[in-house]
């Protein structure tokens, strides 16, 4: 086999360069939501540590989860009870899940839109970055609303004694419609990805 040396990439013009370059003004953009990263987890810390606390008998702790996650009840709430815990562990979930939207925010759209990061090979990359792109960003972040939705759900339901008959008709409708427009985000995908495979 013979040794072709690599071929060289002309140089952009002006114009175009300075198109391409524009590009890394997303990046203040990614290292804000880095730091609403942060946020979500000092609140997740937060709320863990209130949890920890009630369980040890702190009244304190115990009103703070009761306003944090709109519990309501005729009775006084003096102790933790099963709803309680429920509604603070979805709650935690939920934070979790929005930081896993984050994380595919910052770091497929950082990837896909500014700059690769070469991260092909190393023991640490996650298992979707491999073979990310728009299409594929779009889907997992579409998935991702949904769970969150689901979560959201989830806790109206537990808690529906707080909450109106609109209020909780309103939730499902917005939460099928999530459901609905995900299904048409893959299906439109799915299409034109058998389009692009028939063309080549």
């Amino acid at each position: 086999m013979s040794d072709l040396p690599p071929q060289k990439i002309p140089p952009l013009r002006p114009i175009p360069s300075f198109i391409f370059a524009s590009r890394w003004l997303q990046l203040p953009l990614y290292v804000g939501l880095i730091v609403a990263q942060g946020v979500y987890v000092f609140h997740f810390l937060v709320e863990l540590l209130h949890l920890v606390e009630a369980v040890f008998g702190s009244q304190t702790a115990l009103q703070a989860l009761v306003n944090s996650i709109g519990y309501k009840t005729a009775a006084p709430i003096t102790s933790l009870n099963e709803t309680v815990i429920m509604l603070v562990v979805l709650a935690l979930i939920d934070v979790v899940m929005i930081s896993n939207l984050l994380i595919m925010v910052i770091v497929g759209g950082y990837e896909t839109f500014v700059s690769r990061m070469n991260l092909r090979g190393h023991p640490d990359q996650p298992e979707w970055l491999s073979h990310v792109n728009a299409s594929v960003l779009k889907v997992k972040l579409a998935t991702a609303i949904i769970g969150i939705s689901s979560i959201h759900l989830l806790k109206t339901f537990i808690n529906a004694d707080n909450y109106t008959d609109r209020v909780l008709i309103a939730q499902t409708v917005i939460h099928i419609t999530f459901l609905l427009s995900a299904m048409a985000i893959a299906y439109t995908d799915k299409l034109m990805s058998g389009i692009a495979s028939q063309k080549h």
